[in-house]
């Protein structure tokens, strides 16, 4: 099976996004990295096939994408479903949050966001035997 994640092929696109975060990325990412959110590590850009993912959990297979100005013109609803099919084909789970979003509601992105990795944990975890 060929590997479909970090490819060293997509390794300059997800150089340049990094380099050219848009503010609200910068922002959001303030927050995730350095796991100071529920002590979970996220990658920022990291890639599953061609495409690239904002932020991603490996350890929870979360997807976070913040959607600006870009995703909201023609033809970009059809890619964006496209390219979400492709990488929860893995497994991977997404959350999607404006840019306007982040600006307006960071705490409210935050809680949604633990909360979604938190009940996953609780809900891929083994049910405790009784004795």
């Amino acid at each position: 099976m060929p590997d479909y994640f970090n490819r060293m092929s997509e390794k300059d696109k997800r150089r340049d996004l990094r380099n050219s975060m848009p503010p609200a990325e910068v922002l959001l990412w303030q927050q995730l990295r350095r796991q100071q959110l529920g002590g979970y590590k996220f990658r920022r850009q990291y890639s599953v096939g061609s495409y690239v993912i904002d932020f991603y959990c490996t350890q929870m297979k979360l997807a976070i994408e913040l959607d600006g100005e870009s995703h909201f013109v023609d033809g970009a609803a059809q890619y964006d479903a496209t390219r979400q099919a492709f990488i929860e084909q893995f497994g991977i789970r997404f959350l999607r949050f404006t840019n306007v979003d982040v600006y307006e509601n960071m705490e409210g992105i935050l809680y949604v966001i633990l909360k979604s990795l938190n009940n996953h944990q609780a809900n891929s975890s083994p049910i405790p035997q009784g004795s």
